[in-house]
């Protein structure tokens, strides 16, 4: 399915969206034919377009936090820099990625900065001719957009009227001097005689986030890195900027990193409920914390093994070793169950 004129990013006229459906998982069983491998090599093939800027990426994992695979990234500014300072720091800083080894797609899910017209009244002038600044505003958006006007009857129904130029008169910048507009004694006045036009570039639309403006840019973590790398990618190279600049996380990322600051909080709260379980057991503060000291050596032989298979410090890596804590507890009061029943046989 395709979609012209709109994007993630807004609606453009040089925007479009394609959404491709694979065939079922059964008849796609190779690793080359996997929606990720489908997504590499579109890719590789659609950047060659000159002319365009076109990304391929799967869905992200978790619907409806997100748009695409990847981590979720705000460029902000902080320091009130301006809107150019801000696109020059967004250039800088998707050169900066773009040579790290730890994360790759990152694009800038913004609009570009387009050509347009800007009109310059002049205010004073506009002032002493009697012309309201209302008066100006909807003879423009009259002229060039449209604007309704009255309702009508036909047919025994009510149709609506709306007012605009001429498509001829319409087309150019130029055509701007062909209107007039009325001033408070109902006289016309040209509107070249009090504003003028000049061609500029800009944004096509401004976006915030938090209250500060932003850029959002997407991007997702190298094969055989963790997204949790390829944020720390992003902060690292926000910190190179310039004064001013500053960073925010959203969608499926803002989850992340909210979940990474509990992982803490969590071992502690698991290692607290083990030995009131153990105290529970036993009925003793001395053997519950002699079996907690065993908790150590499960944590470092779960690193040491992870560490060196390469694999990373995911969400995975965590509840892995969170169940490590758990059997290396249950091997430890095995061991202090047996110590425990033969202290009893010798002291009968």
């Amino acid at each position: 399915m395709t979609i012209s004129g709109i994007g993630f990013s807004g609606r453009s006229q040089n925007s479009g969206i394609v959404f491709i459906k694979l065939k079922d998982w059964d008849l796609r069983k190779r690793k080359d034919l996997s929606a990720k491998a489908i997504a590499g090599r579109a890719m590789g093939a659609l950047s060659g377009i000159r002319n365009a800027m076109v990304f391929t990426f799967p869905p992200p994992a978790v619907p409806e936090l997100g748009m695409a695979k990847g981590f979720d990234f705000q460029l902000l500014d902080r320091g009130g820099l301006g809107h150019q300072m801000l696109m020059n720091g967004q250039y800088q800083l998707l050169g900066m990625v773009a040579k790290d080894s730890r994360v790759a797609s990152v694009r800038p899910n913004s609009m570009m900065d387009v050509p347009q017209y800007r009109i310059d009244v002049d205010w004073e002038k506009a002032g002493a001719l009697g012309i309201p600044i209302s008066s100006i505003h909807r003879t423009i958006s009259a002229s060039f957009g449209s604007a309704y006007a009255n309702d009508f009857m036909q047919g025994g129904r009510i149709k609506r009227v709306y007012i605009q130029a001429d498509a001829p008169y319409r087309m150019l910048p130029n055509d701007l001097e062909k209107l007039y507009v009325r001033n408070m004694q109902g006289k016309m006045v040209p509107f070249s005689s009090f504003a003028t036009g000049r061609w500029t570039s800009g944004a096509p639309q401004l976006t915030r986030f938090n209250g500060f403006p932003s850029i959002n840019i997407w991007g997702e973590p190298a094969p055989g890195k963790s997204s949790g790398e390829a944020m720390k990618t992003m902060e690292e190279a926000v910190e190179k900027l310039p004064k001013g600049f500053g960073f925010d996380w959203t969608g499926l990322s803002y989850q992340e990193r909210m979940s990474s600051t509990q992982a803490p909080l969590l071992y502690a709260f698991s290692i607290f409920v083990i030995f009131l379980c153990l105290a529970a057991l036993y009925e003793s503060w001395t053997i519950p914390i002699s079996v907690l000291l065993v908790l150590p050596l499960g944590v470092i032989g779960g690193i040491i093994a992870s560490s060196m298979r390469g694999l990373a410090n995911d969400v995975y890596f965590q509840i892995g070793l969170l169940t490590t804590l758990g059997l290396t507890t249950k091997n430890a009061i095995l061991i202090v169950q047996f110590a425990k029943t033969g202290v009893e046989k010798e002291w009968d």
